[in-house]
């Protein structure tokens, strides 16, 4: 059994749900390994916590601001090289340009890599000259179909073979039936 009550415990905090919140963060340090400053007394660390708030052996205050310290999800660090970034210039403003988008959003750096090049101007002597060497070399006769050696098929020939292979499918299913 208990040898101290929740009466002796209250008195010393402002209301018992500080009481509640205050035990639980002391019997949650004894449990990762810090010394009580009381006997054990075969007692489990909830009464054990109790026990020291009664007795006023760790303040109330340090608990409190350690239980609400862990219930932060965003907390502060301190960076000592936080003044080194804003010698560099790696801000928003040095990095925004003033552009943007038609949505309304500031183009930033990246953006403005992937950016589409400006037109090219390009004469009408650069024209007639890339004209006259890009035309295609054809041989203006036409040629028989012969089989080459390098095994090209024409369309017509696949077709034709397709063809002969649905039939033969649709005759042996008939033959079946």
């Amino acid at each position: 059994m208990a040898r101290v009550t929740v009466e002796d415990c209250v008195d010393k905090v402002e209301s018992p749900y500080e009481l509640v919140l205050v035990a639980k963060e002391r019997a949650a340090q004894l449990s990762s390994g810090i010394e009580p400053t009381l006997d054990k007394d075969n007692d489990k660390n909830t009464v054990i916590a109790l026990r020291e708030i009664a007795s006023e052996n760790v303040k109330v205050q340090d608990l409190t601001e350690a239980a609400v310290y862990k219930l932060r999800k965003h907390v502060e660090q301190v960076d000592e090289n936080a003044e080194d970034d804003e010698d560099i210039g790696d801000d928003f403003e040095s990095l925004y340009k003033g552009e943007v988008s038609k949505s309304g959003t500031p183009i930033l750096p990246s953006k403005r890599a992937r950016k589409t090049p400006e037109k090219i101007q390009v004469s009408k002597d650069d024209l007639a000259e890339l004209s006259q060497t890009a035309s295609p070399e054809v041989d203006s006769q036409p040629s028989e179909e012969t089989e080459d050696d390098s095994g090209d098929v024409s369309l017509d020939e696949v077709s034709e073979a397709e063809e002969q292979v649905s039939q033969q499918d649709t005759e042996s299913s008939e033959e079946n039936n």
